[in-house]
């Protein structure tokens, strides 16, 4: 790189987040990875305060943190889906909102939103998390369009299912089992292979691609 950009990733401290971080690290990036102490996602307040506590501009942004509360629809309280739109959704937005006139200043930018294929595809108990998603994905299409003559390219990577610790807490070896092999490529992503996609797309490599969702699932969502 001709010079050392700055990524702000959220959602870091596990799983693709940190991969993420990792790679972008290893790219030359200086990477910034609030902690919920040093910016609480579910507070507009919080996310104001941690902004304007550095002097920096932020060059590249991946939106990582999510929840995902699995719950059939009766079961779904509004408080539970206030909160699913408000840190996979809402908190992206205000995020891409306070850093892109950085952006416009330097005619330079790359924002990644961590989406999923419950975006393209579902299944029960999913609603809320599939909901927000979907939106993420439209707001990922929105921005792009709106952001491309300041050479900001706005994607989002929809992973499909990836072996973290906590996949590896929620599933015994034998659902995990079951799980590979309804994938295409029999086997679970790994975190640093969503890693490497996020790369490219942070990367002066990338030129022109902009406003899609890149679904990355083993061929998932083509059966």
């Amino acid at each position: 790189m001709a010079r050392q950009y700055t990524a702000l990733v959220t959602g870091a401290s596990r799983g693709m987040g940190a991969a993420i971080a990792e790679r972008l690290l290893a790219d030359g990036y200086k990477v910034l990875t609030p902690t919920r102490a040093e910016m609480d996602l579910e507070s507009k307040g919080s996310i104001d305060t941690y902004l304007s506590s550095f002097d920096q501009s932020i060059d590249i942004l991946i939106n990582d943190a999510g929840i995902n509360r699995i719950a059939n629809l009766l079961d779904i309280s509004l408080e539970d889906l206030q909160d699913t739109f408000q840190i996979n959704l809402i908190a992206p937005f205000q995020l891409i909102q306070a850093l892109t006139p950085y952006m416009k200043r330097k005619n330079y930018g790359r924002i990644v939103n961590i989406s999923s294929i419950w975006s393209v595809v579902s299944k029960p108990g999913r609603a809320s998390y599939t909901m927000s998603k979907t939106a993420i994905n439209g707001l990922t299409r929105s921005l792009a369009v709106e952001l491309a003559p300041y050479n900001i390219l706005v994607n989002a990577v929809a992973p499909g299912y990836v072996l973290t610790d906590l996949t590896r807490q929620n599933n015994t070896e034998q659902e995990l089992a079951r799980i590979s092999t309804s994938i295409p490529m029999q086997r679970l992503a790994s975190p640093d292979e969503i890693a490497h996609v996020v790369s490219f797309l942070c990367s002066e490599q990338n030129t022109y691609l902009t406003g899609q969702t890149v679904v990355v699932d083993g061929g998932y969502t083509c059966l």
